[in-house]
């Protein structure tokens, strides 16, 4: 069984700063890296360093070649990553002294997706196999509607929130993935325990998965219901946190493992990721996650 993601890929300007700059306020960074990022790529990376057979479908512009050979050192198929016109997507980031960031995004390429690529890119997949999406691309209502109609497995994490994803064919997702910003948007309650219920409500057929950092998560579907609290541990930088969540809850699901213990595995695998700074880098491998003492002594010291 294999995932492919088809999402972005940007180039990350990560600055270290004391505090977010405010409104009309000028301030020196402490530090600049430059490096790969974007949801789609980090999730793409995840997934590979969960274990699981990954293709990444992209677009990026000459500059932003590098990152198909950080997809490919990480074990990412990169044939459907393609050179567009004009700049590759980026993102400025600002990480506070308390590993917490902020994010500005520029589309770039991540926003030249056409219906025959996303055509191209689900024939090669067959029923059963997972379609991974976030909302940094164009025409992810057409790749929802023909992912689903081809027997894919949608996973679609509604990041970063706009309103127009209210009008999105969420009832054909299988699993949704929100945080408390994006569930609220999408519920417009506010409570996590009535966002969930009124997400399984409106999309019954949909396993609804929501992400509440240092508070853990909560996960609802036909079957399951489970809420997993979080690791407690130092926060060096959050950026890549919940896209390592995501990849490693996906590993879970094509594995056949219950929610739980792919709500545990993924828990782990984020916490080592904020141990850390910067995106892609950040995230750990499966062996490393499974080998840890968070791992080991999650049920003791954590549930």
């Amino acid at each position: 069984m294999k995932a492919v993601c088809i999402g972005s890929c940007n180039i990350d300007y990560t600055y270290k700063v004391d505090h977010f700059i405010r409104p009309g306020e000028t301030d020196e960074s402490i530090e600049l890296v430059v490096g790969s990022g974007g949801k789609g790529l980090n999730q793409s990376i995840a997934l590979a360093q969960s274990g699981v057979e990954t293709f990444h479908a992209g677009l990026i512009g000459e500059e932003g070649k590098f990152l198909i050979d950080k997809l490919k050192s990480k074990n990412v198929n990169t044939s459907f990553v393609h050179v567009g016109e004009g700049p590759t997507g980026h993102a400025i980031i600002q990480v506070d002294q308390k590993g917490q960031n902020c994010i500005l995004l520029f589309g770039g390429t991540n926003k030249q997706f056409t219906m025959d690529f996303i055509d191209q890119i689900l024939s090669d997949f067959e029923p059963g196999d997972i379609v991974v999406l976030q909302n940094e691309i164009n025409h992810i209502p057409y790749i929802i509607e023909n992912a689903a109609a081809k027997g894919l497995r949608v996973v679609f994490n509604a990041a970063p929130y706009r309103d127009e994803i209210r009008k999105y064919p969420l009832e054909k997702v299988s699993w949704l993935v929100v945080n408390e910003v994006e569930g609220a948007g999408l519920a417009k309650v506010e409570d996590p325990d009535q966002i969930v219920e009124c997400l399984r409500l409106r999309y019954p057929d949909t396993g609804i998965l929501l992400t509440l950092g240092k508070e853990g998560c909560l996960y609802r579907s036909d079957t399951e219901n489970v809420r997993m609290p979080a690791c407690k541990i130092q926060v060096v930088d959050t950026t890549a946190a919940g896209d390592t969540f995501i990849g490693f809850f996906i590993r879970g699901i094509i594995q056949g493992s219950k929610a739980e213990e792919s709500l545990k595995l993924a828990t782990v695998a984020s916490s080592i990721a904020i141990t850390k700074p910067g995106a892609a880098d950040s995230v750990p491998e499966y062996q490393q996650v499974i080998d840890s003492d968070l791992y080991k002594n999650f049920d003791a010291e954590v549930r």
